[in-house]
């Protein structure tokens, strides 16, 4: 079989989290009952006129500044004309002429080598309103219509499924970040498209594309993007070629599905919208807008390695905003961040899960935190411990040191007698101790086993077990 090098774009429409719709003033909202939030502006009344959104322009330019891209300072709105049930006016307000935001990227990793994903623009436009098809009938949700997007789209600079989706991580995550969206694609706030084409060789023209459209989920980009290129494959290897068209992707056939032959290219027939004036965008506008910028997951990742939490626990992290965000308060402190990224990531995670609640919905004050953490570090508390009083320190007022007075908890902190204890388990246990230095990795678990035994779980085992080490290596 022939080798191709496949070529793939990918289009984006994410909504911005503005409090209400980019010209009008219903309320930007989901899930409400069918056509609660729209007004005559949303519904494309003869005679109303649309009015920008300032907080959609705010929200843009910071989407521009974290994607690198260029703003552009002097921009105008255009009409996008074409006729369908779920666009009232019969034209679509966009920009055509003059994105906002131009020659930008995002950076991905992939195979360990960094590689740039290069935007071709950023412009800003409506959503139109949502179709539901119900039998022979098509039923109109207008609570849509009229939301702020942005729609990012990138040059054909990926080569795989895996890029992609890559790249849509990514893009998510520093849109959900910088607060510009919540990015979540189950509802619909975040939608790819991705245009895929492949050919022989790198100096031969683009092949003949396909548009994959509405895929439901980032796994299902990577998915309908490898299936797409290996459909393109079978074709040419056949000898056959295929016109311009739109697929969709089905995840019951986990393929994609022709939907239309693209027989002429569209013509939107656009031209600057009347009813809004130019906008122009001052530099100290971006530097105000620069400013509200939070720390990016970059540069946190980069922070918590540095602090000495391994990578695992940075991405883990990073994964959940809300325990990435509490850790972020504490990063003046003197802590072991080590323990309290363990902290995080175990224990508390789990009890948050356990009750369906949020960190900051909690008793875990900053102060109870830091004692606690110190308290894991020193060994006054072991896991055993923890676990015994997890519930009271997260839902009650009182201090780290009340909760283990009130447990009766007194662990062994001291040295001598955990070296001592420990002494006396290696000479109870000679063929262990000549498995070990045979290099046998399970006589050191046994005997770690027997002075946990020993202590009836009253040592911290990360203190106990470099003590064992130590003395064994002796």
């Amino acid at each position: 079989m022939p080798n191709y090098i496949p070529t793939v774009g990918i289009e984006v429409h994410c909504e911005l989290k503005t409090n209400t719709k980019i010209f009008s003033n219903s309320i930007n909202g989901y899930g409400q009952m069918a056509n609660a939030l729209t007004n005559v502006v949303d519904l494309g009344y003869p005679g109303t006129l649309p009015t920008l959104n300032k907080e959609v322009l705010n929200l843009a330019i910071k989407a521009a500044l974290v994607l690198n891209c260029k703003i552009r300072r002097q921009m105008h709105f255009d009409r996008k004309n074409y006729f369908y049930p779920d666009n009232p006016k019969n034209y679509q307000i966009t920009q055509a002429e003059t994105p906002i935001g131009y020659d930008g990227y995002v950076e991905i990793e992939v195979n360990g080598k960094k590689k740039k994903i290069e935007i071709e623009e950023m412009h800003i436009e409506e959503d139109t309103c949502k179709s539901t098809h119900r039998g022979t009938k098509t039923l109109l949700d207008f609570n849509r219509a009229g939301v702020p997007l942005i729609e990012i789209v990138t040059k054909p600079c990926m080569e795989s499924g895996e890029e992609a989706k890559l790249y849509l991580e990514k893009l998510r995550e520093l849109l959900f970040y910088s607060d510009v969206s919540d990015c979540k694609i189950e509802e619909g706030s975040m939608r790819a498209d991705a245009n895929v084409s492949i050919r022989k060789e790198v100096s031969d023209p683009f092949g003949t594309k396909a548009e994959i459209k509405n895929i439901g989920s980032i796994s299902n980009v990577k998915l309908s993007i490898d299936k797409e290129i290996e459909r393109q494959s079978k074709l040419y290897d056949n000898g056959e070629t295929f016109p311009p068209q739109t697929r969709r992707f089905d995840s019951k056939l986990n393929d994609t599905v022709l939907m239309r032959i693209k027989e002429t290219g569209n013509d939107y027939r656009y031209f600057p919208e009347p009813d809004i004036p130019y906008v122009y965008i001052t530099d100290e506008q971006i530097e105000k807008v620069k400013s509200t910028i939070p720390m990016l997951p970059d540069e946190r990742k980069e922070k918590y390695i540095n602090l000495g939490i391994s990578e695992v626990n940075a991405k883990k992290l990073i994964g959940n905003r809300t325990l990435s965000d509490y850790l972020n308060e504490f990063l003046d402190e003197k802590i072991d961040f080590k323990t309290a990224s363990n902290l995080l990531l175990g224990d508390i995670s789990a009890y948050l899960n356990k009750n369906e609640t949020e960190i900051t919905k909690t008793s875990l004050s900053k102060e109870k935190f830091i004692e606690l953490t110190n308290n894991i570090s020193d060994g006054t508390l072991t896991s055993k411990n923890l676990k015994e009083i997890l519930d009271t320190i997260m839902e009650s007022e009182k201090s780290i040191q009340e909760i283990i007075k009130e447990a009766g908890i007194q662990n062994i902190t001291d040295n001598s007698a955990i070296t001592e204890m420990i002494r006396k388990i290696i000479d109870e246990n000679p063929e262990s101790v000549a498995d070990y230095k045979a290099g046998k990795d399970r006589a050191i678990k046994y005997l770690m086993g027997q002075v946990m035994k020993e202590s009836k779980g009253t040592l911290n085992p990360a203190m106990a077990m470099d003590i064992l080490k130590e003395e064994l290596n002796k």
